[in-house]
């Protein structure tokens, strides 16, 4: 009932550069290796070429970066959870870092269509001295369009192992979730951005990154609707909510780059595709 569909994806590192292998079945797919900043991180796109989720797709993507190993994945478009009529739609994120591997999560937001019956799941397994950053943004409805979500239920679970996990079950009938100034206090849009390490954080780097990312949020238009935090020394978390989404993903955007060049060393390079 439904689409089923898995992508599993090895990365290697092979006369030093990253290269993956993959198998999938049904529609799920990544398209070209991308190497827009050298051989040593492999960009790639996921694609899902439904361009959405009803009741009873099911999605399962298993990633397994090897010893080194340093990807970057993103997609072309939002996840859509489309309307149900009671069977779940379902995307299933399982990835394992080996040591001293590195992986950016960064797909583009999820909508949750009025109606949907979707869970959103990603598990992130850090070996000792591997990197982690990801992101999970989420939009109630189809505020573009006016379009509230005022039935179904959308349950979230970001975790990394051992470490760190945040659930929510957002239904339409919680008000107090929705409205509540210790929920959603009414916004539509909500993200959470993760970075995370393997090993515990020296106490200076821990700062500096809580702080990078403060002085981020300082200076943006979403300054009162954003946090950061670390709950724990090998995890720090921004979130942020939005009546808008964009506002919300450019914030967590200048949050990974300022991470990216003055925690990892590494150029400010940004996917192509999100230029597009």
């Amino acid at each position: 009932m439904g689409w089923q569909a898995t992508l599993a994806v090895q990365y290697q590192v092979e006369n030093q550069r990253c290269v993956a292998r993959h198998q999938h079945q049904g529609p799920l797919r990544i398209l070209k290796s991308l190497y827009p900043e050298g051989d040593a991180v492999c960009h790639h796109i996921l694609v899902h070429p439904p361009a959405g989720l009803v009741g009873g797709d099911a999605l399962h993507i298993d990633l397994h970066l090897q010893t080194q190993a340093h990807a970057l994945i993103t997609t072309p478009g939002a996840t859509r959870f489309y309307g149900s009529d009671g069977l779940t739609a379902s995307q299933h994120v399982k990835a394992q870092l080996d040591a001293g591997a590195r992986l950016e999560w960064l797909p583009m937001e999820a909508l949750a269509y009025s109606g949907c019956q979707a869970h959103n799941q990603a598990v992130f397994d850090l070996a000792p001295d591997s990197q982690l950053m990801a992101w999970d943004v989420l939009a109630l409805g189809l505020p573009h369009a006016n379009q509230a979500f005022v039935q179904g239920q959308f349950q979230q679970h970001l975790e990394i192992a051992g470490l760190w996990l945040e659930r929510a079950l957002i239904r339409a009938d919680d008000t107090r979730l929705l409205h509540s100034p210790l929920g959603l206090n009414g916004h539509s849009g909500q993200g959470s951005l993760v970075f995370a390490q393997g090993t515990a954080m020296e106490d200076v780097t821990r700062e500096n990154v809580v702080n990078m990312a403060r002085e981020v949020c300082d200076n943006h238009g979403l300054r009162l609707q954003a946090g950061v935090s670390s709950p724990h020394p090998q995890v720090v978390v921004a979130r942020v909510l939005s009546d808008q989404l964009e506002p919300a993903v450019d914030l967590f955007k200048r949050i990974w780059l300022q991470w990216r060049s003055r925690v990892w060393g590494m150029p400010a390079v940004a996917p192509r595709i999100w230029a597009m």
